[in-house]
């Protein structure tokens, strides 16, 4: 099949629009091909992951199309990057990966984009609408903007996403298209006290849980009975799209394309049916954790970024205590939630217990930790599920109660009454 494009997608790639726009075209047009697209299609927004400085091929890639003119042509956010810019000598950070980073931070501002440096674009002024075509990257935002807000977006891998924000089009397939968006999987979830979940603990577990199984399939998830906030439904997101590969799925009753089973399904039967009962989603709760009943180097929150209702979450928790003098305690967000929480009081408690709050970035973006720190605690079944390979450090996973009187005490505390009958 051939890839029809339109004529100023042609003037373009013959240079019409500047080198830049001709360099992003030629790859956007080879992608489109091999994925097998016939046509090109217009976004309203992109999210960049590419901007992490990842060594020198993302560097080299980025100022090369920043000095050859690059500029986004529609609203263009950027994830996190490689440091927190203004405090990264804080921690054990080389100071030439610091400078690399900056100058790749620098490269995508350059080019229009919009420095929010955080994972939860969503969360933003940027934040999508239900039906707009998007070209997002960094799988967490990729899965919420499909499975909650009703955006349309497939999974746009570093140096192709910003292909994507300079021409403002997208290969016409996959995700982007209403016939691929229907259910594969069912995912039925078994006797879950309705008290589990409204737990914030129990939607990083759910997540983990389901993109285990279905991978890089779309499921639909029946028998929820409560309505999940924004942050949990954040943390499912995360939690799926680590385990799996999952980008989108259909929360029956929650995501506007599932307002019934058999509409999120478009009619057909599920391929597959999994059942998630307290037994399963406990064993998944404990696959989240390869340390317990030790002490804690390092508790890190916020993956996807901490929300100004998680600094609200986490403030009274720590108001009046102190982190145990062994055990660090990181919050990770994006610059502009953090403006907020300081402007509502909720970091001076923070300080007061000891925490950092690490801006931009995160501990698995920059290379914060010290060869001491062996051992952390998370809330987060992103962090959880990636820190034991990329970091080498052993995790244990608990709700923000437990991590904070986890760091109180120096060592792993866990409730697990809620997951027990």
């Amino acid at each position: 099949m051939t890839l029809q494009l339109s004529a100023l997608d042609r003037d373009t790639l013959a240079g019409g629009q500047g080198p830049a726009a001709r360099l992003a075209m030629s790859i956007l047009t080879r992608m489109a091909e091999v994925g097998g697209a016939t046509a090109l299609l217009d976004i309203v927004g992109s999210h960049i992951d590419s901007a992490l400085f990842m060594g020198d091929a993302t560097l080299e890639y980025a100022e090369r199309l920043a000095g050859l003119g690059a500029k986004v042509t529609v609203p263009t956010t950027l994830n996190v990057s490689g440091i927190d810019e203004h405090r990264w000598a804080r921690w054990p950070v080389a100071p030439e990966w610091a400078a690399k980073a900056q100058r790749q931070m620098a490269a995508y501002r350059s080019m229009g984009c919009e420095p929010t440096w955080t994972c939860a674009p969503y969360q933003t002024r940027f934040r999508p609408a239900f039906g707009q075509q998007l070209a997002w990257g960094e799988s967490n935002a990729i899965c919420f903007a499909n499975s909650v807000i009703g955006a349309r977006t497939e999974r746009y891998p570093d140096l192709l996403d910003i292909c994507a924000a300079i021409t403002g089009r997208v290969p016409a397939l996959g995700l982007h298209l209403a016939e691929n968006r229907f259910g594969q999987d069912q995912v039925a979830l078994v006797g879950i006290p309705e008290r589990l979940q409204r737990e914030d603990s129990f939607y990083p577990v759910l997540g983990h849980a389901i993109g285990a199984l279905v991978q890089d399939r779309i499921p639909v998830v029946t028998g929820l009975t409560v309505t999940p906030t924004e942050d949990q439904l954040k943390a499912l997101c995360a939690g799926s799209a680590s385990s799996g590969a999952v980008a989108l799925m259909h929360l029956v009753g929650v995501t506007p394309e599932a307002p019934t089973a058999e509409a999120a399904f478009g009619g057909r039967p599920p391929s597959r049916v999994f059942r998630l009962g307290l037994p399963e989603l406990a064993a998944a709760r404990n696959e989240l954790s390869t340390a317990a009943g030790e002490s804690v180097d390092m508790v890190v929150l916020g993956s996807p970024h901490f929300s100004i209702a998680e600094f609200r979450q986490l403030a009274p928790l720590v108001a009046g205590r102190r982190r145990h003098p062994d055990t660090a305690f990181v919050v990770t967000s994006s610059r502009i939630m953090v403006a907020l929480a300081e402007a509502d009081g909720l970091l001076q408690p923070l300080r007061d217990f000891g925490a950092e709050v690490v801006v931009d970035s995160c501990v698995l973006t920059m290379p914060m930790l010290d060869q001491q720190t062996k051992v952390l605690m998370t809330n987060s079944a992103k962090y959880a599920y990636y820190s034991p390979g990329l970091l080498g450090t052993r995790v244990a996973f608990g709700s923000l109660a437990d991590c904070v009187e986890s760091a109180v005490a120096g060592r792993t505390i866990r409730d697990d009454s809620a997951w027990h009958a």
